[in-house]
């Protein structure tokens, strides 16, 4: 039996980082309004080596449609500008010589719908990986010995509990950016 609550403390940890996983995404998508969190994931050549832009900046938000990135050193302004435009993010960074800025441009609704879609695509990507922890975990189950199938059946249906209540995670993740998106 405790064999059987391991595996299922497993399920709902690996369940629960495949959610916030999914969230840490989301996050990325642009809404319309202006964000640091847009810039995750885009890195700067710093001395050769290649570092998170966060790690050699300041990024702020004055306001809804503008963002500031302050590097730590002025040299680094035209390396931050050309990773941003590598990044392919649909941003157009400038620079007044001591910061890079980006106006963000409202979304046209075109934009919006692709955007819809590929928050789809990610919570199915968050979806088939909860899906997969229960394969695994249910496969485990059957493995273990000594115990009957009655109690492998419980924690079955406990699996897929679990399984339905983050996929519910899941889909509310989704409604949510749905209409952070769609908000004009």
């Amino acid at each position: 039996m405790e064999e059987i609550e391991l595996y299922l403390e497993e399920a709902k940890d690996l369940m629960g980082k495949a959610v916030t996983h999914l969230s840490h995404e989301l996050t990325k998508i642009r809404a319309g309004k202006a964000s640091p969190s847009m810039l995750d994931g885009i890195m700067v050549s710093y001395y050769g080596a290649m570092s998170p832009l966060s790690q050699v900046s300041s990024i702020t938000t004055p306001d809804a449609r503008s963002i500031f990135i302050k590097p730590w050193e002025k040299n680094l302004i035209p390396e931050i500008e050309k990773s941003i435009m590598a990044a392919n993010l649909g941003l157009n960074p400038q620079n007044d010589g001591q910061q890079v800025i980006i106006n963000v441009p409202m979304l046209t609704e075109e934009r919006r719908k692709q955007l819809v879609k590929q928050v789809g695509q990610e919570c199915e990507h968050g979806r088939v990986s909860v899906r997969n922890v229960r394969k695994e975990i249910n496969e485990n189950l059957k493995k273990i010995k000594g115990v009957s199938e009655d109690d492998i059946k419980n924690a079955e249906d406990g699996v897929q509990k679990l399984t339905n209540e983050h996929i519910e995670k899941i889909d509310s993740l989704m409604k949510r950016k749905e209409v952070e998106i769609m908000t004009v």
